[in-house]
């Protein structure tokens, strides 16, 4: 059931925030996902202080992990040996407030009037409570929190507490260690969730405090990474701290006063947090990094004042939609903005999901938006993936090829996926490094990036494709027992996606000027992507996802809606031997590599492929849109558009509550841009061909391009091109050469005709059944 769309008294559209006005019992974990705050350093959940039935409160830093050794039931040579996931940081997002002898408590107290929001303008979470005490005094309490940016370990709280009447106040902000205390652990019915350590994690080294301040650190018990936590408090009319407490899990600055009608107290709590392995004591270096509240906040507001200015999309006379779409690229910015060279978790710093890994999702979802955005950004991920190198080159020799192998899920650079068929074997991230390599020097003309890290990323990608394809007696070159996007159909002969971004990685690896590739490794690399085997099915005339995908047995769709996502619900093997897609994989070939299939060929295998892809992954919605829009099917992409952009609000999956699906919101962005702008990059122009909703009035946004700043408006039947910062640009618009400079170009566009959707043999499924889109 959807949550934030079908209770619109309760959450209220607001184009700039996120609102809720009644607080209800459930959903407290999701909501504490769409409330987070974070800077892709930093993360904290939006959990409320007075909440008994909290969720997964907690807050999190970006890579701080802790490791294990990985026990497979059965062992075999090359399997992934060191497991890792995220922590649950000390968290100082915690407050008790007692008012004339009652804890004030959303499940237990009397509450007339509730708002909280999280503002996208600002990147400021407040919360504001009007509660009707036992002692017949009307409080209100309103909490405020940001994050920093340029001290990206900042964290700033502030609580007020007024009243109509004299009362006696007893506050009480606490630093708890969560990661420790004992939770309920659902991942073992969930692949998807994170799992909980045994034992103790962090192990206390500095336990300080006195005066409204605390001075803390830890250590963990096997990655042995260290964390320290700095906190000074500052109240209104010089309250002093009525008591200070410190343990190595619970730590707290207690006041005890009273509060006038006319005079608030005001409590503000300024955090600072620092990671690292140095042997000395991090809770210094915190302090150091300690920061106004007020500096915090004007950060916060800065940051977000800079971000909109080039990073807004305006959907014009979509009221429902905008706020939606901008709650997604407010996320993007949280994930990412303060990453540094780091990897971007799939959940960002939002939750604990997937254990807080690095996929593939950053280069293929998350790349396009930071390229186009923030090319500084993108260059710190591809610069965090070069650092992986030498791992990855002694992951590769461990499967028995050259170059580079880089895991599929990690956070130090090892390996942490412990079942290979959906994990190592999806050889294809390799591609996606390269692919997001080669689009960034593409994009931003990086010529120094191209030269060193670039080009090592592409040869080192390239090595290992020819190494782990062959030559058949057919003269083509197979890539054999991999597994591509599509999770439900694995370890498979060459699987298209990844053939066709192989092909492409060769391809550009081949066409570097590099004094490292001779040419004897040029020409081999050369014949091995011309003679790529790509599986054509004949009869019915469409691109086959591997060799055999053809023969398999189709899915039987009466499956009822409970028994999804399948992953849940039926063993591997089952699910591997019938017809059925779990993402976008062939038609995500065909979007990447789009120079490289006709528009019959795109058209025929969305028509075959798209009846039966579950959209069980939430990196799926937003490909099919993209490429329904392009081949011409304006309803479908609207409605694959529509379902991408509300996956976390409306929690269609089910596990929102583990963090912000980063990939998806990523996805969004692309949605826009590549499926109804129609953008097409890595040609010889950039390229566009829009694809309006005819819902839509406009469309509008900006783009960061080969050293311009371009600016695009859409409307029903033209484009509006100007260069608002840079020299001229040229561009292509559906064949048509333009120049574009500071004057605007406008340009007419002929409405697209919609095809007939190509109806295939009996006993497949036709875009006229309805097929489960959302895991429920």
């Amino acid at each position: 059931m959807a949550l934030i769309t079908s209770d619109r008294a309760r959450f209220p559209n607001d184009p700039w925030q996120l609102v809720e006005t009644v607080h209800l019992p459930g959903n407290a974990g999701t909501l504490e996902t769409l409330f987070s705050l974070g800077n892709g350093h930093l993360g904290i959940r939006g959990a409320h202080w007075a909440a008994a039935d909290a969720g997964l409160p907690g807050s999190f830093i970006n890579g701080f992990h802790e490791t294990w050794d990985i026990k497979h039931a059965e062992n075999a040579y090359g399997f992934a040996r060191t497991g890792q996931r995220i922590l649950y940081i000390p968290d100082a997002n915690n407050f008790t407030v007692i008012v004339d002898g009652e804890a004030l408590s959303l499940e237990e107290s009397t509450v007339a009037d509730y708002r909280r929001s999280v503002d996208f303008a600002t990147g400021v979470y407040q919360c504001r409570i009007t509660w009707l005490c036992r002692s017949g005094a009307t409080v209100t309490t309103t909490e405020r929190r940001a994050v920093g940016y340029q001290s990206r370990g900042a964290l700033g709280i502030s609580l007020e507490l007024a009243a109509d009447r004299d009362i006696s106040a007893d506050v009480t902000s606490s630093v708890i260690n969560r990661q420790d205390q004992p939770v309920d652990d659902h991942s073992a019915h969930d692949p998807r969730r994170a799992g909980r350590h045994a034992g103790r994690v962090l192990l206390p080294l500095r336990l300080d405090g006195g005066d409204g301040s605390l001075r803390l650190s830890w250590q963990t018990a096997e990655s042995k990474q260290r964390i320290g936590l700095a906190v000074d408090h500052w109240t209104s009319a010089g309250v002093q701290p009525f008591d200070t407490q410190v343990h190595e899990d619970d730590s707290s600055v207690r006041y005890v006063l009273a509060v006038g009608a006319d005079e608030p107290f005001v409590l503000e709590k300024s955090v600072s947090y620092a990671v690292g392995q140095a042997s000395e004591d991090l809770a210094d270096d915190a302090e150091a990094a300690l920061k106004p509240l007020a500096e915090i906040f004007a950060e916060s507001a800065a940051h977000y004042r800079a971000y909109w200015t080039t990073s807004d999309i305006v959907l014009a006379g979509q009221t429902e939609l905008q706020q939606a779409v901008r709650w997604n690229l407010f996320q993007l910015a949280q994930a990412t903005a303060c990453a540094d060279v780091a990897g971007i978790p799939a959940k960002g710093v939002s939750g604990s999901g997937y254990d807080g890994h690095y996929f593939w999702d950053q280069e293929v979802y998350l790349m396009p938006y930071l390229t186009y955005t923030s090319p500084g950004n993108a260059r710190q991920v591809l610069e965090f993936r070069h650092e992986m190198l030498p791992e990855a080159k002694i992951r590769a020799q461990e499967l028995s090829v050259d170059g580079a192998l880089f895991p599929w899920r990690t956070i130090n650079g090892l390996e942490a996926s412990a079942y290979y068929a959906a994990g190592t074997a999806q050889f294809h991230i390799a591609a996606a490094i390269a692919f997001a390599a080669n689009r960034y020097i593409w994009a931003s003309g990086d010529e120094e990036f191209q030269a060193t890290l670039g080009s090592e990323l592409l040869i080192e990608t390239a090595r290992m494709w020819v190494s782990l394809g062959f030559f058949g007696k057919d003269g083509l070159f197979h890539i054999h027992g991999v597994t591509g996007p599509d999770e439900y159909t694995a370890v498979v002969n060459d699987n298209l996606y990844t053939n066709v971004m192989a092909r492409f990685n060769l391809r550009a690896a081949a066409a570097l000027d590099h004094p490292e590739i001779d040419d004897a490794e040029r020409q081999l690399w050369e014949q091995a992507a011309n003679r790529m085997q790509l599986p054509y099915d004949e009869d019915l005339q469409v691109h086959s996802q591997d060799n055999d995908f053809m023969t398999l047995e189709p899915w039987d769709w009466t499956t009822p809606r409970s028994k999804y996502p399948l992953l849940l619900h039926f063993h591997p093997l089952v699910i591997y031997r019938h017809q059925v897609l779990k993402q976008a994989d062939t038609v995500l070939a065909m979007f990447l590599q789009w120079q490289d299939f006709t528009a019959e060929e795109k058209r025929r295998a969305f028509d075959f492929y798209d009846p039966i892809t579950t959209g069980d992954s939430t990196l799926s919605a937003c490909v099919q849109g993209i490429m329904a829009a392009e081949v011409g099917y304006g309803q479908a992409a609207l409605d694959h558009f529509t379902h991408a952009l509300f996956i976390d609000l409306d929690d269609t999956h089910g596990n929102t509550i583990d963090g912000v699906h980063i990939a998806s919101t990523g996805g969004v962005w692309s949605s826009l841009v590549s499926g109804f702008a129609g953008l097409r990059d890595q040609g010889v122009l950039p390229y566009f061909d829009p694809r309006l909703p005819a819902e839509w009035a406009g469309l509008s946004f900006h783009l960061k391009i080969q050293g311009r700043l371009l600016g695009l408006e859409l409307e029903q039947g033209a484009i509006s091109l100007t260069v608002r910062e840079g020299a001229p640009l040229v561009v292509d618009v559906r064949g048509e050469r333009l120049t574009v400079d500071g004057d605007t170009v406008r340009v007419q566009l002929a409405p697209v005709a919609a095809p007939e959707p190509t109806i295939f043999p009996s006993g497949l499924p036709t875009a006229s059944i309805p097929i489960v889109r959302a895991a429920v």
